[in-house]
């Protein structure tokens, strides 16, 4: 019988999701818990089976605009840029951009005039600003987004 190599072992054929060895646990945050107290708190519990990861850390650094996160609605994933697993970053920073990524599941999407897709509707808008602390959020992002360019 032919032994296994640790190789193997340790890279299963998994789904895509899956070999992109993405985790909710990251240095400073875990994001399954965040997420958890977010849908509770302002989606009822009403996001099931989602899961929530950070995203791939990237070799070179982004130079035009920078993706704090991302929902895979069809998935069921909502993938957060790694770069917010640091120190420098506040926990209601982060909790702002989760919940911002959540509520593109309740809030539909609609088509403009043009054909095209829009998906930060007025509706969308309106219940971002209702966050609490979303004019801090953005204040900070302003002040703070070129150190994720570095």
């Amino acid at each position: 019988m032919a032994k296994k190599t640790k190789r193997k072992a340790v890279h299963p054929k998994l789904p895509m999701q899956q070999q992109l060895n993405l985790e909710h646990e990251g240095q400073y945050f875990d994001l399954r818990a965040i997420f958890d107290r977010l849908n509770a708190r302002y989606f009822r519990g009403r996001l099931r089976n989602y899961k929530v990861m950070w995203g791939r850390r990237r070799k070179r650094l982004p130079k035009e605009y920078f993706v704090f996160g991302t929902i895979q609605e069809e998935d069921r994933l909502i993938r957060i840029n790694p770069r917010l697993d640091q120190p420098f970053v506040p926990l209601w920073f982060l909790q702002y951009v989760l919940y911002h990524e959540m509520l593109h599941s309740v809030v539909p999407d609609e088509i403009g005039s043009d054909g095209r897709r829009r998906v930060h509707t007025d509706e969308f808008n309106r219940r971002e600003r209702e966050y609490p602390s979303y004019k801090r959020a953005r204040r900070w992002e302003d002040e703070n987004l070129a150190r994720f360019f570095r």
